[in-house]
């Protein structure tokens, strides 16, 4: 029995021994993977620190860009209230328009007959002045202003009477 227990412990040397050696390669291999996840984590880091400060450099400019874009929008703003305005006006001138030419019709059709009075008159006139200028012609004599009174008196009746 004793060769058993001495069995049994060299076994048991023999299978610690393995379990050793196995560790062993174990953590040797674990650190290895430990090192290379450390210099991944370093490399990482680094990647980090860079994409840190570039991205802070673009809020930089995007909070740059976005005053820019508020400061032109306000002053597009400006622009679109004064075309606007420009609008505003041109309806308000066209309404005025409509208004006065709407007027300018109904007085032409209620001062019809005046109208056609004036422009027989005007015609009358014309040809009173015609005629005028004919007996002057004729004449070759100095006209008075009695005389062409007179004449354009006497013109005025012949042409109501007609």
């Amino acid at each position: 029995m004793i060769i058993i227990l001495y069995l049994s412990v060299a076994l048991i040397a023999v299978a610690f021994l393995i379990l050793v050696i196995s560790l062993t390669k174990t953590l040797k291999s674990m650190k290895i993977t430990m090192d290379r996840v450390s210099k991944t984590m370093e490399d990482l880091e680094g990647q980090l620190q860079g994409i840190t400060s570039e991205t802070t450099l673009l809020l930089h400019k995007t909070n740059e860009l976005a005053e820019d874009i508020q400061n032109k929008s306000e002053k597009l703003n400006t622009v679109v209230y004064a075309v606007q305005d420009i609008g505003t006006t041109i309806k308000e001138f066209n309404g005025s328009i409509r208004k006065v030419s709407s007027n300018l019709s109904t007085q032409v059709v209620h001062n019809q007959d005046k109208i056609a009075q004036v422009l027989q008159w005007g015609s009358v006139l014309k040809e009173l002045k015609d005629k005028w200028m004919e007996k002057k012609e004729r004449k070759k004599e100095p006209v008075t202003f009695d005389e062409q009174a007179d004449v354009e008196l006497r013109e005025v009746k012949r042409v109501r009477s007609e």
